[in-house]
């Protein structure tokens, strides 16, 4: 008799188990090219909470390889034109889930990092209330200015600010910023309101000014105490670092652009960078370079105005020589 009841206690125990087991989803990883659903991608992003705000200088910090999500999970759910635009052709970067933000009854909104040639940048994704990607923007790109700094916040009311701050040489501090918000009908994150970087510079700090010059075309080319393009040796020969800051229309309209450029033809480099709709040329002379947007850097400059122009390049101060009858 107490066998009998042993046994089907331990049936018992057996069935409860099974179902416990039945009703644990199994862990899904992304970091690998297992084949996963979008709920999977969602649900591998930790909750955040409101207000949630990110510095530059988290990008700083090593990312946690439990978060890694591999590019062909993440490009699974994005579509091509969107990851063409972001990371361009024949690119693996590595993708990291930051956190999650879920609207009760409405759209989920994925934060995330990603690792791309040594750069990174910090994205939001926007999915509907049935998992269908809506849209996709990148809220931190970080410059290697020293003299400013970047940052973006959500806050409880779903809006997006993204803020720059720069420290000017008389040591006041400027402010831009920058307001989005997720729009349903267009399926993308619109900006409702800008409040422009005070222009209060009346003098250009140059920060790539120290950097090696031995190239024949590095060297500051100007058209006026405002207008700066500085060419600086790049990492490699077939390359050149640049720093371009112009001002147009007495002042109404700036512009700024830190990168490295790639030399297509003997006096031709080209700026084209993953995640950055910008392209530029620059079109050099002995005594000048011409710089010619080929693809929209509006994001870089003012609406009322372009990068376009041509700058002569100016004379290196050398010192001077001690007379030979002295």
């Amino acid at each position: 008799m107490h066998m009998k009841i042993f046994r089907k206690a331990g049936w018992m125990l057996l069935v409860v188990a099974l179902a416990a087991g039945c009703g644990k989803k199994k862990k899904v990883s992304l970091s690998g090219d297992e084949l996963v659903e979008v709920s999977d991608l969602i649900a591998f992003f930790p909750p955040a909470t409101l207000p949630y705000q990110v510095n530059d200088t988290l990008l700083r910090k090593k990312e946690k390889d439990s978060l890694l999500i591999s590019y062909n999970n993440f490009a699974r759910f994005i579509p091509d034109s969107v990851i063409k635009k972001l990371f361009g052709k024949n690119t693996n970067p590595k993708i990291y889930a930051d956190g999650k933000v879920v609207v009760p009854g409405g759209e989920t909104y994925l934060f995330a990092r990603t690792v791309n040639t040594n750069k990174k940048n910090f994205l939001i994704l926007a999915f509907d209330k049935s998992e269908k990607f809506m849209a996709l923007m990148t809220v931190l790109q970080p410059d290697l200015a020293v003299s400013t700094a970047q940052s973006f916040s959500m806050d409880r009311k779903y809006t997006i600010n993204k803020t720059i701050t720069r420290k000017n040489p008389d040591g006041t501090v400027s402010e831009g910023k920058d307001v989005y918000v997720l729009n349903g009908d267009s399926r993308s994150f619109l900006l409702i309101m800008t409040d422009a970087l005070d222009e209060k510079v009346t003098e250009l700090i140059n920060p790539i000014d120290t950097l090696p010059a031995k190239h024949k075309y590095s060297a500051d080319y100007s058209n006026g105490k405002m207008n700066l393009v500085s060419i600086r040796d790049g990492r490699k020969s077939d390359r050149l670092t640049f720093f371009i800051h112009i001002e147009k229309n007495k002042g109404e309209c700036t512009g700024e652009l830190k990168g490295e450029a790639l030399f297509r033809k003997p006096n031709l480099a080209e700026y084209r960078e993953d995640g950055d709709p910008c392209v530029l040329q620059f079109i050099f002379s002995s005594s000048a370079v011409s710089l010619k947007e080929i693809e929209g850097c509006g994001s870089r400059r003012g609406l009322t105005c372009t990068l376009d122009g041509s700058l002569a390049r100016k004379k290196n101060v050398k010192p001077a020589r001690k007379s030979a009858n002295k």
